[in-house]
């Protein structure tokens, strides 16, 4: 067997920038094809169930890079508690490149984007949630507040990727990752 051109990590990272970018309905094949380096036949021949495979592909990626990187670290309690969120929310720093890449959740939120993904989109939001109140536990909030500051942290993630990219003032993505950091003080 023939070794494949493209490896998988550089494969989902050029079809997670397109999805990121253009969203499941405004990717086209074409696009996909020259984000990756591979022709169309050799995008089909990786993922025989066409875009819809590819974009769960790049939502399973996305998911285990998180968990590996964001959810156990925030959960890991062989580690103080700022510490796990400095590194967790450094982490999300990275993952959408200090608020300059949207969240690939916003990206297939669109009507047919939801109805096809939209259970790893809540089951990821769901993720999020129960890592920081998790987090919040261990920083002695108790149990309803650590609720409600895991839910404003994701609406925070979320809205301040928006609002810095549509300001075009990506240093409002640190700062809200900043005032994340004091709500866990």
């Amino acid at each position: 067997m023939r070794p494949q051109k493209v490896e998988h990590k550089e494969l989902m990272e050029g079809l997670l920038l397109v999805l990121r970018a253009k969203g499941y309905d405004g990717a086209s094949l074409s696009d996909l094809a020259t984000a990756t380096g591979l022709k169309k036949a050799s995008l089909y021949h990786r993922f025989p169930g066409g875009k819809q495979q590819m974009t769960e592909a790049v939502l399973e990626y996305v998911a285990d890079w998180v968990d590996a990187n964001v959810f156990a670290v925030l959960i890991d309690q062989t580690q103080p508690a700022k510490e796990r969120l400095s590194r967790a929310l450094a982490n999300i720093d990275a993952l959408y490149h200090r608020g300059k890449s949207i969240c690939i959740f916003r990206a297939l939120s669109t009507h047919s984007g939801l109805e096809l993904f939209g259970q790893q989109i809540r089951a990821g939001m769901e993720k999020y949630i129960t890592a920081f109140t998790r987090l919040g536990e261990d920083v002695q909030m108790d149990v309803e507040t650590s609720k409600q500051a895991a839910l404003q942290t994701l609406i925070d993630i979320q809205g301040a990727l928006i609002v810095s990219k549509g300001l075009q003032q990506q240093d409002l993505f640190g700062k809200t990752l900043a005032n994340i950091a004091e709500r866990y003080n």
